[in-house]
């Protein structure tokens, strides 16, 4: 818990120094309105941290109990989400997150949500988004959605949902 929590402070505290700083790296969205640390850990795929906001622009894709392949309707979002990160600024990165409901252990949700960010990942690749505009990582079940039990609950968590990024190259 203290690991995550302070790997996300410390990802925001490095985002207001650059700003102050003058490296020109603006996040899409305040960082007020960036949701609250969770009380679990999270993996980072992608190499470093990066500072992200939440995109409620991009919609969210959801998945089938212990399954990590998209169905039709996913296929379906994707194709609208491919040509809104196209109309993204250069230098934008769309990080994807993984997530899962409570079922099953932290070790398989991580991988689990590791798996479904990657799928993800891999459609929009394949609809022609470069790769590098993509970082991953999982959440599995830390962040959920909505909490209760049940799957009018669980459905909602079984998700991949995704954050926005601008970078504006220095003077």
């Amino acid at each position: 818990m203290f690991r995550k929590q302070s790997i996300h402070w410390i990802a925001l505290a490095a985002a207001s120094v650059l700003g102050t700083t003058g490296c020109q790296s603006t996040v899409t969205e305040s960082v007020a309105q960036q949701q609250p640390p969770a009380s679990a850990g999270s993996e980072r795929l992608a190499a470093a941290p990066k500072a992200v906001a939440p995109s409620d622009a991009l919609p969210t894709v959801y998945f089938e109990l212990d399954r990590w392949e998209l169905g039709d309707d996913a296929r379906r979002v994707l194709k609208t989400t491919a040509a809104q990160i196209e109309a993204q600024p250069d230098g934008a990165i769309v990080t994807i997150e993984g997530h899962c409901d409570e079922r099953g252990s932290d070790e398989y949700n991580m991988a689990l949500g590791k798996r479904r960010a990657a799928a993800v990942k891999r459609y929009l690749v394949d609809l022609g988004i470069p790769e590098s505009r993509f970082d991953l990582v999982t959440y599995g079940e830390s962040r959920p959605a909505m909490r209760g039990d049940g799957e009018s609950a669980w459905r909602l968590n079984r998700r991949s949902e995704f954050r926005i990024a601008t970078r504006q190259a220095s003077r």
